[in-house]
């Protein structure tokens, strides 16, 4: 059994991080972690007319005799503490800061810095093929150039072919929304031994009107080079959640993968539980993209 540090931006973000141990077993290359890494139970609060949540933080983790999860608290570390040891900022992290202070810059009609940070970001994406398609792609869309356009998709689609994915998804299935977020975590990853790391943060609100229950995930996760692999667990970071109406249940899990791109998607098998005798169904996980260069896919 080998043990894992994790570095996790608990809005996955740039600014906040949580540090994080994982214990798992060799899950060879492509498979969910499914480890209590983070946790959130939302509940109802006086005084709010949609609702609060109650967070719960659960920073480690570690396989039972049975093969599933069990989360604990962990306190949080001071992210500026981190970021001192991590050392040199990752490009992704370069990548992702460059694009915030830009637009800091233009808020505050900073225009010369704003158009300084404007001509680095173009720099960086010239050396990052992805990148550079995809700022030709979304140009030739904008000015209706699209024969321009399906050429740079096509380009795309061959050197990375899960790019146009975006790393978040978000989709509802009778009253039930799951919403995703991936991000690439560069610390875990070993691009020279084909080893990249890729942490995920789901949230599950129940916006229907029945309490549910989550009994089972499945995950079909796939590589840059097709490969796929089916992955079917019993609920998840080793829990079976309730989640009443109008309440949800967020956590943070992570995967490894074997390309520096691919995708995941799936369902969770629930079931309502104020009847007996309900037959269970299916709730969607929409696609999302597992990348190392992230896109602009807003946290939830």
């Amino acid at each position: 059994m080998q043990s894992l540090g994790l570095k996790l931006f608990t809005d996955f973000g740039v600014a906040a991080r949580k540090s994080c141990n994982l214990k798992s077993t060799n899950l060879n290359g492509l498979s969910d972690f499914e480890v209590g890494t983070q946790k959130n139970r939302y509940c109802p609060t006086i005084g709010s007319r949609n609702g609060g949540f109650c967070r719960i933080v659960a920073c480690s983790s570690q396989k039972n005799v049975d093969g599933e999860s069990s989360a604990s608290s962990s306190p949080i570390s001071d992210p500026v503490q981190d970021q001192g040891q991590a050392g040199l900022l990752s490009r992704t992290q370069t990548y992702a800061m460059l694009k915030q202070q830009m637009e800091v810059a233009a808020k505050a009609e900073d225009f010369k810095e704003a158009a300084r940070l404007r001509d680095s970001l173009r720099v960086f994406e010239d050396e990052e093929p992805v990148l550079r398609l995809k700022r030709l792609l979304k140009n030739a869309i904008a000015e209706e150039r699209f024969k321009d356009a399906a050429r740079y998709r096509d380009e795309l689609n061959e050197i990375s072919p899960h790019s146009l994915l975006k790393c978040s998804s978000d989709a509802t299935t009778l009253g039930i929304r799951v919403q995703v977020r991936s991000v690439y975590i560069e610390g875990r990853s070993q691009p020279s031994k084909g080893q990249y790391f890729y942490a995920y943060r789901i949230r599950i609100t129940n916006n229907s009107d029945r309490p549910v229950q989550l009994l089972r995930r499945h995950w079909i996760i796939t590589d840059a080079n097709g490969r796929i692999e089916n992955v079917w667990g019993i609920g998840v970071i080793g829990e079976q959640p309730v989640i009443l109406p109008n309440t949800g249940f967020e956590y943070s899990s992570a995967c490894p993968l074997s390309t520096s791109s691919g995708r995941m998607e799936g369902d969770f098998e629930m079931i309502h539980i104020d009847k007996v005798g309900s037959r269970t169904f299916n709730v969607a996980i929409a696609p999302f993209s597992l990348s190392t260069l992230g896109d602009d896919s807003n946290p939830f």
